[in-house]
């Protein structure tokens, strides 16, 4: 499962006669290596183009900045080269880059997206209800994504099993039907969040307080650090002011909506 979060990546690509990559605010390289470029290679020669990258997706954050850069390197090809693929088509090329569909899924279609691989590779979108909103807080300090998947065991108790399966069941009908207790119930982790709490103990704190502060609840956003708070809209405000005082020498917070809209091309 997966969201889309109105935290965008922005892609221009001109056609220069000559290759090149340049990038606002990030460390990402600057040829062909760089992740973007080879997914819009996947599909066309990035020959004669010029790259430009943009947004405020920051990066080891557990905010799928991969995702969004594999997302926006294919539709940007399938756009400019016209060449007419189907979302289908995008989202198994863009999961067999990334490795696993949700975070593509949303960055592509937008919404909450439920995600399997099999039988066949599927993205079932709910829409977010009405009123929810979500807190975004971003600590200065990354988490290596390789770092956070070994901390995850090859076996897992039944009991944690069972339990995210019961939550996951409940976060889903809960955003289908606009009942935050629901959504509150469906929050709740016994499969990742505790085994990695020694890489963002801050982050886990803010999971375990948020109830306490107004929240609906809190989860860790991805692989981490970053924490995402989801609330009724009437308590945003205090929420926020809340985590901001707690929070002020070691992450930034900020609030934001839960998209309905995926990749997007204007037209220039």
């Amino acid at each position: 499962m997966a969201v889309a979060l109105d935290v965008q990546l922005e892609l221009e690509v001109r056609e220069t006669g000559t290759f090149s990559v340049s990038c606002d605010g990030l460390d990402v390289p600057l040829d062909r290596s760089n992740l973007l470029v080879q997914a819009f290679e996947t599909l066309h020669s990035a020959d004669g183009l010029s790259f430009q990258i943009g947004g405020e997706i920051p990066l080891a954050r557990g905010m799928g900045s991969s995702a969004a850069a594999i997302v926006a390197g294919l539709v940007a090809a399938d756009h400019l080269f016209e060449l007419g693929l189907e979302r289908q088509d995008l989202l198994e090329r863009a999961t067999a880059l990334e490795g696993h569909p949700d975070n593509v899924a949303a960055a592509l279609c937008g919404g909450f997206v439920v995600c399997t691989t099999g039988p066949r590779l599927t993205a079932t979108v709910i829409e977010a209800p009405e009123g929810l909103e979500g807190i975004l807080v971003i600590p200065d300090t990354e988490v290596s994504t390789r770092h956070a998947r070994e901390a995850i065991p090859d076996q897992i108790p039944i009991k944690d099993a069972v339990a995210n399966a019961a939550s996951a069941a409940h976060l889903a009908l809960g955003l289908s039907r606009g009942d935050a207790d629901l959504i509150g119930m469906g929050l709740h982790d016994r499969l990742h969040q505790e085994r990695r709490r020694h890489l963002f103990p801050k982050s886990m704190e803010i999971v375990e307080e948020a109830g306490e502060m107004g929240a609906i609840g809190a989860t860790i956003s991805g692989a981490g650090p970053t924490v995402l708070v989801w609330t009724n809209w009437q308590e945003t405000g205090g929420v926020v002011a809340q985590l901001r005082e707690r929070c002020e020498d070691w992450a930034t917070v900020q609030r934001v909506g839960f998209s309905p809209l995926g990749a997007d091309v204007p037209e220039l």
